[in-house]
């Protein structure tokens, strides 16, 4: 029992704070591809 608990500590926290960590990153990511896309709007506009 007490190698399950080691087991759960040297690998489930890591991962849960990886998959935490990348479901945030990839919010960002989202919104930055939002901006890019809103940008590359505005820059073409101001060619025109």
């Amino acid at each position: 029992m007490e190698n399950l608990w080691l087991q759960v500590g040297n690998y489930g926290f890591p991962m849960v704070v990886a998959i935490y960590l990348l479901v945030r990153v990839e919010k960002k990511l989202d919104e930055l591809t939002l901006a890019i896309a809103r940008l590359g709007e505005v820059v073409s506009r101001a060619i025109s």
